[in-house]
């Protein structure tokens, strides 16, 4: 949200008071967290008693929820309503110490200190290793006001579809943090345009745009800065953001209303960032083994019955194509009742024994899920007179028709109205299903009003964290903590608890494949460990080329699954080599299991996502600072997917000796290379000196990975090293190699 006109100017109807000095510093312990810094700063500088009177003051107030984390709030009118944060599960009140003297105040909270010096001009800073990494400046801190006919010029309509826009507002508060020179801002959610945040406008609103639009499923209002440091505006509600794109020198963050509050948050490296961001908003749990297989659906329109399911399967197994779940999308329910979580009986009378049917031959099954009750579903009546469904002001049941017909919204913030929701899934479980795929959760409206009260406006983005909740709390109910997955679409800060998300709604092209990975590289940055998309794309139906290009980068990450729109997305629609291709990769998947698990179960303690952007293995190589058609999978796989039609792809290595995992070729890094490949091989190399556990079996992912267990080392290492190996069933060893026995 632009406010200025230029660097001396307002916009039109816009008036700003600015924190112009540190008047009066002092300890307080009345804060969230504890112990913290209490600061007065006036809107102009206070030359005699007279310029007290008739000033607006900005009160900030540091404090610490956790260790190497600083809570930051800025309060124009400390008595009015504040809409709250996030929920913080690591939040470990007493983290910091506070100190105050004539020559200022610290707030020292292990690896992070701030700083704020008394007097003017306003100066906070932010220190890591005792080096300055951001601050807030002159006219960094301000409360502003639009005049009504300014709302508009100031862009904050946003979102324009029906029940769906940001909401109007006359106040907001805003932070600018310095923006150093060659400094590189990333996350901010799965965003699927440049990487590198740079010079965008960024709106935290989570919205149903598809991927070729600016809008995101996933809006996480936390950045992460190149300069080893990362920030999160602790507010669910509409948070904009100017990186650099207003006051070039600077991130500006802005939210309506009284108050903000984010926090900064320590490295050094990208990684310990992530690691207490994660540690305060939530890990990710286990995930079972057998999800990392292929997930097979049904598709979206397409027409299926159990016939239709069963050919699918078993052609999967005929052509030793693995298949460890099938998905039932939206019409496994009868068209205009989504959701009444009931089979279409037309379609499939026996869902008992079709599941039943599913599950020996080796299979888990996915049904789509969604929180809106269409009107001519039976269950619509029962949920609006009971109160479960989001009500309008005066009363009424909020609907519309977009999706389903006269549809309402399951209020999730009644915990009656959940507990009706989460018995309906219950019931499914106990027909045989395992998992669900929890779709939309974005299309939020604030014209209405809650069971709690909660502020409309907090509730848009934070609506998804109640659904998924309440789903995932279902399945680690009933299936156990380390066998509960989601495959959702929406989330906020937080959601990485709940996983795991996929990419919504591409098309099935080339450039789309291309928006897709730097989505889900903008998520991994945003903290979101585990993720997959929909291979081939969804829209529209691919081209062969498209389809097997897709097939290898989608089974070369943590979730993989073969989902359409209008057509089936089993290989041999497309040709034989798209068959050829699939058994290749999942075969390979397969064996990589051991890796890729230990990789996930590593991420539950340390919150390093399995797809890892450039910057996140090589914060210290300065050519990886743009790159986002390349990712680590994990720390020692680099993958380049081939995103053109003849075969040609350009692509980075750091410094070593790297090795080709399909042909074994040996290539010096330290450069860019171009290198041309046919359907059933990409870039897929090796970190030097890497000791890579391979499993020896390519027909399922859970499976006993220390049975035949070989451990594969690679060129460019020295000395000795251990890989530890985790089974699904929590068996784990550790096996010692030494790196310069080269056996890759």
């Amino acid at each position: 949200m632009k406010f200025t006109d230029g660097f001396w100017q307002l916009r039109p109807g816009v008036t700003a008071l600015y924190a112009q000095e540190a008047y009066d510093i002092a300890e307080t312990s009345d804060t969230a967290d504890g112990d913290g810094i209490v600061i007065t700063a006036p809107t102009m500088v206070i030359a005699k008693r007279g310029d007290t009177l008739n000033r607006p003051v900005l009160t900030t107030t540091l404090s610490s929820p956790a260790e190497g984390v600083i809570r930051v709030r800025i309060a124009h009118h400390e008595g009015s309503r504040w809409h709250g944060g996030f929920g913080l599960p690591g939040a470990r009140p007493g983290s910091a110490t506070a100190t105050v003297s004539d020559t200022g105040g610290i707030l020292d909270a292990g690896a992070l200190v701030a700083r704020i010096t008394p007097g003017a001009p306003w100066d906070l800073s932010f220190e890591v290793d005792g080096r300055r990494v951001t601050g807030s400046g002159h006219k960094a801190q301000g409360y502003v006001r639009l005049a009504s006919d300014a709302q508009v010029d100031a862009g904050i309509v946003g979102n324009a579809r029906q029940g769906g826009s940001t909401p109007h507002s006359s106040s907001f508060v805003h932070e600018q943090l310095d923006l150093g020179v060659g400094e590189l801002v990333y996350g901010l959610g799965e965003r699927f345009g440049p990487l590198v945040k740079n010079g965008q406008s960024v709106d935290i609103w989570n919205a149903d745009g598809g991927t070729s639009s600016e809008q995101a499923y996933k809006s996480i209002p936390f950045h992460l800065s190149n300069r080893g440091y990362g920030v999160l505006v602790n507010d669910p509600g509409h948070v904009s953001y100017e990186i650099g794109s207003e006051t070039v020198e600077r991130v500006q963050f802005s939210v309506s209303g009284e108050v903000l509050e984010y926090f900064v948050i320590a490295g050094p490296t990208p990684k310990d960032v992530l690691g207490r961001y994660t540690a305060l908003t939530g890990r990710p749990p286990v995930v079972p083994a057998w999800s990392y297989g292929l997930w097979l659906s049904t598709s979206f329109t397409t027409d299926y019955d159990e016939q239709t399911v069963n050919s699918f399967i078993d052609e999967m197994a005929a052509r030793e194509l693995p298949v460890s779940v099938f998905h039932f999308d939206c019409f496994w329910m009868r068209e205009f009742n989504w959701c009444d979580f009931e089979w279409d009986p037309r379609v499939f009378p026996d869902p008992e024994g079709m599941l039943a049917r599913l599950h020996d031959k080796d299979l888990r099954v996915c049904v789509w899920i969604n929180p809106y009750i269409g009107q001519r579903s039976p269950l619509f009546r029962e949920a609006a007179d009971q109160g479960f469904l989001v009500r309008r002001p005066d009363g009424s049941v909020w609907q519309w028709d977009l999706w389903q017909a006269g549809m309402g919204l399951v209020d999730f913030t009644n915990p009656d109205a959940t507990a009706w929701y989460q018995a309906k899934l219950r019931a499914l479980l106990d027909q045989g299903v395992d998992c669900f795929k929890t779709d939309f959760g974005e299309r939020i409206p604030t014209e209405v009003v809650w069971a709690d009260g909660s502020d409309p406006e907090r509730m848009h983005n934070l609506y998804t964290d109640l659904y998924n909740r309440a789903v995932h709390d279902v399945l680690t109910q009933a299936r156990g903590v380390d066998d509960a997955v989601l495959f959702a679409r929406s989330a906020t800060a937080g959601g990485q608890s709940m996983p795991v998300h996929w990419g919504g709604d591409s098309t099935s092209t080339f450039a789309s494949m291309a928006e897709t990975l730097r989505g889900g590289l903008s998520l991994a940055l945003s903290g979101f460990a585990f993720w997959s998309h929909d291979i081939g794309g969804f829209e529209g139906m691919p081209d062969a080329g498209v389809f097997k290009r897709w097939t290898a980068f989608g089974l070369l990450g943590s979730h993989s699954r073969f989902h359409g729109s209008s057509s089936y997305r089993v290989p041999w629609m497309f040709d034989e080599e798209a068959v050829d291709v699939t058994r290749r990769f999942t075969h390979l998947k397969m064996q990589l299991m051991p890796y890729l698990y230990q990789q996930g179960l590593d991420a539950t303690r340390t919150g390093v996502p399995l797809m890892r952007p450039m910057q996140l293995e090589f914060p210290e190589d300065p050519a990886v600072g743009y790159l986002d058609r390349q990712y680590m999978l994990g720390p020692d796989l680099l993958v380049a997917p081939v995103l053109s039609a003849d075969g040609s792809v350009e692509f980075y290595l750091p410094a070593g000796e790297w090795t080709s995992l399909l042909t074994g070729e040996t290539v010096t890094g330290g450069g860019w290379r171009r290198e041309t490949h046919g359907f059933d091989t990409l870039p897929l190399y090796v970190r030097p000196g890497s000791a890579l556990p391979w499993g020896a079996r390519t027909d399922r992912p859970d499976y006993d990975y220390h049975d035949g267990l070989t451990v594969r080392v690679f060129t460019g290492g020295s000395g000795s090293a251990a890989v530890t190996v985790t089974n699904p069933d929590g068996l784990e060893r550790v096996y010692p190699v030494d790196l310069a026995e080269v056996t890759g």
